[in-house]
């Protein structure tokens, strides 16, 4: 649904994004992670025909951006850092006002107005003036009004930035929402574990793509999985018993606990506990250490500034 051949934009002497390829299937929610001025808006607004790219192409369900710019704004909703709404007009009529835009019938804006309330909770609010709105109910108005025309793809740029939890909440059920309704999510974030929990890939990014595969893809290729096994009495005296197991990389003991390095946290850890187990260790808790994505995150960062 989104596609991207050879992209890039430069700035002077300066590239901002360069050899971007990437796709972004249907149903798909795909994560673009990186650091403050990694050129991740720069990427977005290329994509949704914002900018015009230095080199290469991209489509929007299979329409070239640069022959035909107009058809793909057509097929996308976009939400910005900033939203913009028209904070004098109600909920209703900003939502009606860009329906206009998109050129939809009149009995399908109102049905589209409704329904795009609804989803996000504001229909009993879609008189109220948006001046008077939250800043979580603000964000809910601009991705229903991203969302009213039904586009094919969807790009989000830090859409539960700044929100308190239950917005983020419903802002997140609202995405995975779109992803099953078969939408292209293109997810613009710096929330980790936001991106972990909705995203199916992930780009590392920083001007290139430096890493590009599933949250647990990254978190297996870059992360040591590391176990905590706390027992009852002394646990020095069943480090060799776990450094035994072919699946053990490593195993030592810190503040207490058997810290064991696996290849795979999930697969892993049951039958190096049931080993403790025969061997006679009371064991009391198991728990993974590593926040995966976050250490992986970083990790790809650090080798690539290297």
């Amino acid at each position: 649904m989104i596609r991207a051949e050879g992209l890039g934009k430069q700035y002077g002497e300066r590239w901002a994004v360069s050899d971007l390829d990437v796709e972004v299937g249907q149903g798909e929610i795909f994560g673009f992670l990186g650091p403050n001025g990694a050129g991740k808006t720069t990427t977005m607004r290329m994509l949704a025909g914002m900018i015009a790219p230095t080199t290469g192409r991209a489509w929007i369900g299979g329409v070239d951006l640069a022959e035909d710019a107009n058809v793909v704004r057509s097929r996308i909703g976009l939400l910005t850092e900033a939203p913009g709404l028209y904070e004098r007009m109600s909920a209703a009529a900003n939502l009606e006002f860009h329906a206009r835009l998109h050129g939809l019938p009149t009995a399908k804006r109102r049905e589209r107005v409704r329904a795009c309330l609804d989803m996000l909770g504001l229909w009993e609010r879609r008189n109220d003036q948006v001046a008077g709105f939250s800043k979580g109910m603000k964000q809910k108005l601009a991705i229903a009004r991203a969302v009213l025309h039904e586009p094919a793809a969807v790009f989000l740029d830090e859409p539960t930035s700044g929100l308190d939890p239950e917005s983020a909440r419903d802002v997140r059920a609202f995405i995975l929402e779109l992803r099953d309704a078969g939408r292209a999510i293109f997810l613009c974030t710096h929330n980790l574990d936001e991106a972990r929990r909705l995203c199916d890939r992930i780009a590392v990014f920083r001007g290139r793509i430096l890493r590009l595969g599933t949250p647990r893809e990254l978190e297996r290729e870059v992360v040591r999985h590391r176990l905590a096994v706390r027992m009852a009495g002394e646990p020095e005296q069943f480090v060799e018993v776990v450094r035994a197991l072919p699946i053990v990389r490593e195993a030592e003991i810190a503040d207490g606990e058997l810290i064991v390095v696996l290849e795979e946290l999930d697969r892993d850890a049951p039958p190096v506990v049931r080993a403790l187990v025969e061997a006679g260790a009371e064991v009391q808790r198991v728990a993974g250490l590593d926040s995966t994505l976050e250490a992986a995150y970083l990790a790809i960062l650090n080798v690539e500034s290297a």
